[in-house]
């Protein structure tokens, strides 16, 4: 599996909760390249918190920043990049992973990704009064756009983060343009 290598940056996107960063790091570990994550390039461009930068900033501040960030590690070298749940929704950055990465969506049913977030404080977007109503109004309306995604692989309570990795380089390597082959 090593021998493999990245000839365009992996990119994985979903919902919070889908495992992007858990599973985009096995991946990346599985093919001996980098794993990035972009909501942590932007907290060390900006050098505070994600919450922070929504708070003080505001969303579109946070965006714009996003697309940067993307926009800079496509055009580096290949590597997993696990993207912000927003990330995908916007059409500039589908139209860069489009261009020089390959999407990879982590498909997860509503209630496995509730199981997942529902003790995490940390996520801006659930700071709310019913936040298993929220994630749902989310999910809803982000699954459409997911589905864009190049590739989607589905998740499952009982499958380990290194079962969904291997599923995942599976995929990766039943298309010609994305896996070196030694």
């Amino acid at each position: 599996m090593g021998m493999d290598r990245l000839k365009k940056t992996v990119v994985m996107v979903g919902m919070m909760g889908a495992g992007k960063t858990a599973v985009g790091t096995a991946v990346a570990r599985l093919l001996g390249v980098p794993f990035l994550d972009s909501d942590e390039e932007i907290v060390r461009a900006a050098n505070r918190s994600i919450a922070e930068i929504f708070e003080r900033d505001g969303e579109p501040f946070f965006r714009a920043r996003e697309t940067e960030v993307l926009n800079r590690l496509l055009t580096g070298t290949p590597c997993v990049l696990s993207t912000g749940g927003g990330a995908f929704l916007s059409e500039t950055n589908r139209a860069l992973i489009a261009d020089s990465g390959v999407s990879v969506w982590l498909r997860a049913d509503l209630e496995v990704l509730w199981q997942r977030v529902r003790h995490k404080t940390t996520r801006p977007l659930l700071r709310t009064d019913n936040p298993r109503e929220t994630l749902a109004r989310i999910y809803e309306a982000r699954v459409p756009v997911y589905a864009l995604a190049d590739l989607a692989v589905d998740s499952a309570p009982d499958l380990s983060v290194e079962d969904m990795a291997r599923k995942v380089i599976v995929r990766l390597g039943e298309r010609e343009d994305v896996l070196e082959r030694a």
